[in-house]
């Protein structure tokens, strides 16, 4: 379903405040988007919170973390509609991450260290 197709290669983590591997990997996405923004990488964070947790945990974590890459909250009562949409052998579980282009698509149903994210992405850009 995630599929645009221009010349930039996407990066779309699922995760959520609550999700101590997901927080832990946040930074590394960061860096992506810092480091590879002039090859036309667009890092895009979905957050999977509950509505309810918008106000008092979603945006004071983002403030508090200065998140720079575009935060997405999805909002949909219906969330795990999403699951079979963002990639048929998605379990649901959290940290996941499609990385797509045009020309590629892969599905991630795990954590990155910055050098595997970066070892990923290189396949797209190269």
């Amino acid at each position: 379903m995630l599929k645009i197709e221009n010349d930039t290669t996407y990066v779309v983590n699922f995760w959520a405040t609550w999700c101590q591997p997901c927080v832990a990997e946040l930074p590394n996405f960061e860096k992506i988007n810092a480091t590879l923004k002039n090859k036309k990488i667009k890092v895009i964070l979905v957050s999977l919170d509950m509505k309810k947790q918008v106000e008092t945990a979603l945006l004071p974590f983002i403030k508090r973390k200065n998140l720079q890459s575009e935060v997405i909250f999805l909002n949909d009562p219906d969330a795990n509609s999403w699951i079979g949409k963002v990639d048929a052998n998605w379990s649901g579980a959290i940290p996941a991450t499609v990385i797509y282009n045009s020309q590629k698509r892969q599905f991630y149903e795990r954590s990155f260290t910055f050098d595997e994210l970066n070892n990923e992405i290189k396949q797209f850009i190269n």
